[in-house]
């Protein structure tokens, strides 16, 4: 027992921040591992599996209400093994088991509570349950009496019921090939039809209250907007683009984006921020940003619309919050941050009325009650304390400011936002994953490329030379899954290698820098060897012998993170392209057959598989940039290239291990550049514009 605590248990020797939350609950928690097994098996109880995650709103109130309750923990450590995971370090133990909860529950959600047998083959789960009877369902603790009875009494029950739920698991995730099903343009603009018609014309976004931003379908809906020249669907994005960057949930002083609102309007968001729904949306704002300027002087920065923000800024918004609050000092990329404060939901970024009124002077009050829409009576109520505050007000753009009050509205923020650096922040969960990272190295590269910010590729570069150092092991060519307090795991996971290799791709194209390209193929060609099934494609999410695993699973589920098959797909796809290896072109093709029924039938999703997709139909095109990378010149071509959006295009250099035709493209001068497609290239050019007129064939309407 600690010093300082009454109650120690495992996870006091665990690096996750949601894991060592709970160190101090009276629950004597284990950690995912053998020893808990095995102590299942020994002691002949039932498992108790808790998963959540360390920003987790409901997981919190669960803990407060139930597992710091020495009541409820000496019932679960007399009758049950109680584990907890950290479902971003192991989504593929949470992948198992919310199956199991959402297909005999019909939802899912964190908590995850789910009851096992020693052999960890689930028999009951459900989400959050709460310390007292509601609605004619049993307290959390009447749950545990209950099972604790049924497994006394009826094991031999539980256990025939658990190995027939096990083999209907089996079933429910297996991915075979069963029939043919033709992958073409037409099954793009279905699935593009089917989000369009759920678009919100009011408020933007895909769908009703409460409102996630599902960054994969307003990007894939861009695709096809391109492709089928839909002059509507375009516009369906940029509302949806400007209708966010101006809502709550978007962070109107220190930038970022909340994971989602609970209404229909983007106003009151569930607070917590989560590197991953960033990193998207950058890729999102972007896409947004090429599209306004596009007929316009290319070297613009940004346009700015008439609401007074641009999309260029938004993506620089996000960036520089990554930067400023999420990031470690060798250059990793933290998780997450929590929506509580202070034990209060959203305390960290509201305001009242009266707080603004004494900050502020008269004219400075008047310029922000106006834009930010401040009452005295607020927009927001915390439900989830049992004293909320009063006269809470989310930040969104009510009304944009008119020209001349424009340098007291930046007077206004920069006075708030000092004030609000004063207040306690919310949980951050400092814990560098590779996946996740790999999506933000992506975006933050991009985005340098795009904006000619040379701040955000030295940051990508930093942050490839951290997880390099950090998650890679160079002589067996392995990825680790999550880095912490000066560990790494031992976990590999296919999202993890997909998403770093995106990122490096993204920053191949983003550089041209030749090492970077064969870190790339190096990811890919263990990606394939750990995770690729030659016999039916697709991907595992975990490599064969995760002995911890009852079930190998193949991801397919595009939601608020891409599957580790969609990202792997995509990317193999580029690299293939940049390289001309053919192993990775019929891995990503065999892949994208394996779930065609489903993109067919479910495009809801796979948004992502479906842009992966949408590259696969026809030959990209390819621009060739030769010369000197550290020249001025090169530099410029290179942005060019990046300013158009062509979303089926790669751009690549004339060295390294590109592609034998790309390799004999010479450079003339300080540099030149080659449009392609297949063998056929337009006229080289050194000149910015004509690059540009080269990529807009076939421009969007």
């Amino acid at each position: 027992m600690s010093a300082t605590h009454k109650h120690t248990n495992a996870l006091a020797r665990e690096k996750s921040p949601y894991l060592l939350q709970h160190a101090h609950n009276p629950v004597d928690w284990c950690a995912w591992n053998e020893a808990a097994f095995a102590r299942a098996r020994t002691e002949n109880k039932p498992i108790f599996l808790s998963i959540g995650y360390s920003t987790c709103h409901w997981c919190h109130v669960m803990e407060r209400e139930s597992f710091e309750d020495e009541k409820v923990g000496a019932f679960l450590n007399e009758h049950f093994v109680s584990i907890k995971v950290d479902r971003e370090e192991r989504p593929d133990v949470d992948k198992i088991y919310m199956t199991f909860v959402q297909s005999t529950t019909g939802s899912g959600g964190w908590p995850m509570s789910v009851f096992l047998t020693p052999d960890r083959k689930p028999f009951f789960g459900g989400t959050y349950f709460p310390p007292d009877a509601r609605h004619g369902r049993p307290s959390f603790l009447q749950l545990l009496e209950q099972i604790a009875g049924l497994w006394r009494e009826r094991r031999l029950e539980i256990g025939a019921s658990a190995d027939e739920i096990h083999t209907r698991l089996e079933m429910f995730t297996a991915q075979d090939v069963k029939e043919d099903h033709p992958l073409t343009p037409e099954v793009l603009r279905k699935a593009a039809e089917m989000f369009m018609g759920a678009f919100d014309s009011t408020n933007g976004g895909f769908g009703g209250a409460p409102k996630f931003p599902q960054p994969g379908i307003p990007l894939l809906v861009l695709r096809a907007a391109k492709r089928f020249l839909a002059e509507d669907a375009k516009r369906m994005v940029l509302l949806t683009c400007d209708k966010m960057a101006a809502g709550g949930i978007h962070d109107q002083l220190g930038g970022g984006f909340a994971r989602y609102a609970v209404d229909a309007e983007w106003l009151v968001p569930h607070f917590e921020k989560m590197l991953y729904d960033n990193a998207q949306l950058v890729q999102l704002y972007l896409d947004a940003h090429v599209i306004s300027i596009e007929g316009n002087d290319w070297r613009l920065v940004e346009l700015v619309p008439p609401n007074g923000w641009s999309y260029a800024g938004t993506v620089r918004d996000v960036l520089d919050y990554v930067l400023r609050d999420m990031t470690h000092p060798d250059g990793g990329f933290f998780s997450a941050e929590d929506a509580d404060s202070e034990g209060h939901e959203g305390k960290f970024y509201c305001w009242t009325k009266e707080e603004l009124s004494k900050l502020l002077t008269v004219e400075e009050y008047n310029v922000a009650a106006e834009y930010f829409g401040i009452t005295a009576e607020g927009n927001f109520v915390d439900h989830s304390h049992p004293a909320p505050l009063k006269g809470q007000n989310v930040l969104s753009i009510v009304k944009p400011v008119a020209k001349a009050d424009e340098a007291t509205l930046a007077v206004v923020k920069e006075k708030m936002f000092k004030v609000r650096a004063t207040r306690i922040r919310p949980h951050l969960d400092d814990k560098v994953l590779a996946s996740w990272n790999g999506l933000m190295l992506g975006a933050m590269a991009r985005a340098g490329a795009v904006l000619g910010e040379t701040r955000y590729l030295a940051a990508a570069e930093k942050n490839v030379a951290f997880l390099r150092a950090k998650l890679w092991d160079e002589k067996t060519k392995t990825l680790f899954h999550r880095w912490r307090d000066g560990e790494r795991d031992q976990v590999q996971l296919l999202e993890g290698y997909a998403s770093l290799l995106d990122g490096v791709i993204h920053l191949y194209e983003a550089t041209l820098k030749a090492e970077h390209l064969d870190f790339a193929i190096a990811l890919a060609e263990s990606m394939q060897a750990r995770f690729y099934d030659p016999a039916n494609g697709g991907f595992w999410q975990s490599p064969a012998g995760s002995d911890d695993l009852i079930l190998r699973v193949k991801d397919d589920y595009d939601g608020a993170e891409p599957s580790g098959n969609s990202v792997a797909t995509l990317a193999l796809l580029k690299l293939a392209a940049i390289t001309e290896r053919t192993d990775f072109k019929s891995a990503a093709g065999a892949t994208l057959h394996l779930f065609a029924n489903r993109l067919r039938t479910q495009p809801a999703g796979m948004a992502t598989m479906l842009q992966a997709m949408d590259f696969w139909l026809e030959e990209p095109k390819r621009v060739v940039i030769a010369g000197d990378v550290t020249s001025a010149k090169f530099r410029e071509l290179l942005r060019a290239a990046h300013s158009v959006y062509q979303p089926n295009k790669i751009v690549l250099g004339n060295a390294g291990a590109v592609e034998p035709f790309a390799r004999t493209l010479p450079a003339k001068g300080e540099a030149t550049v080659y449009v392609c497609t297949g063998t056929a290239c337009q006229a080289p050019t050194e000149e910015a514009g004509k690059v540009r007129e080269g990529l807009a064939a076939g421009h969007m309407a």
